[in-house]
């Protein structure tokens, strides 16, 4: 289609719209972390770096970034297992219910945190904690892994819908065994999808906080301590700089999932295999 001029300013406008209208409080965020005075007051009179000194000083915020981490790799590692294991045997298997199965894998990031935190909570509390199981880093863990599956999940069947089961077939044929035609034709098909939905697995588990306050007992996580300390006015400067922090985290795992998927976002390009575009594409 050919646009005029008006046509592609006016385009080009709206997306610069559209990006303010997106991205504007997380730019006064950023600045508000190089305040020097505690109060936020607009324009800032003077800028300063000592904050992040501060911040990186503070005990209580070098123990929650830790715990989000450890949160964060595990329920990653849950997902690519259990999201892998699944969407092999949706995409490979023909079984009555298949499309129920799918449906109820998916249907965890649909439904409202607090559902889910109040569900993991009451699951802890009456069914785990009289067996001796209490609120750890591993509830955590359980809880984002719940939602963290659908993105490794959906990635997965991408994947798998574009890859022709002739190829898996054919190594069956020659003589390979299942795990050998994993390891040789499947996985290889496979690993920068699972790569990909792994970085924003993470992603999603690093920033979580409604399921984490339902799952963490008294722990704090990243995302938790800037819940707890951002109405204490002393603190206000420190919490500006761990959000500016858990901002840049959070861009690099979908940066590098994006570049691994290899689409632009362009709707002019066609989705690649395994990107999260094409995952939502052919979501089941």
């Amino acid at each position: 289609m050919i646009e005029s001029r008006t046509t592609r300013v006016v385009l080009r406008l709206c997306a610069a719209g559209t990006l303010a209208f997106i991205y504007f409080p997380l730019v006064v965020i950023a600045v508000y972390a190089f305040n020097e005075n505690i109060s936020q007051t607009w324009p800032i009179e003077a800028y300063t770096t000592k904050w992040f000194g501060v911040a990186w000083r503070n005990e209580e915020v070098r123990s929650a970034l830790l715990l989000s981490v450890k949160a964060a790799l595990g329920a990653t590692v849950i997902a690519l297992v259990l999201g892998t294991l699944a969407s092999l045997a949706v995409s490979r298997s023909r079984f009555f219910g298949r499309e129920t199965i799918s449906f109820l894998v998916i249907l965890p990031i649909a439904l409202p945190g607090i559902v889910t935190g109040l569900a993991l909570q009451a699951t802890i509390l009456n069914v785990l904690a009289p067996i001796g199981i209490s609120f750890s880093i591993w509830t955590i863990v359980i809880g984002h892994a719940t939602f963290c599956i659908v993105v490794l999940y959906n990635n997965a069947v991408a994947r798998m819908r574009r890859v022709s089961a002739f190829l898996e077939e054919a190594s069956m044929d020659l003589g390979a065994d299942g795990w050998q035609t994993f390891r040789f034709v499947t996985f290889p098909q496979l690993r920068t999808a699972l790569l990909a939905g792994a970085l924003l697995a993470f992603a999603l588990s690093f920033d979580e906080v409604v399921v984490t306050i339902f799952t963490s007992g008294a722990q704090q996580t990243l995302p938790i301590w800037i819940f707890t300390n951002f109405a204490r006015p002393r603190e206000l400067p420190v919490v500006n700089v761990v959000a500016l922090f858990m901002i840049i985290v959070s861009i690099i795992p979908v940066w590098l999932a994006q570049r691994l998927a290899g689409g632009t976002g362009l709707a002019a390009d066609r989705p690649r295999e395994g990107s999260v575009a094409a995952s939502i594409e052919t979501q089941p």
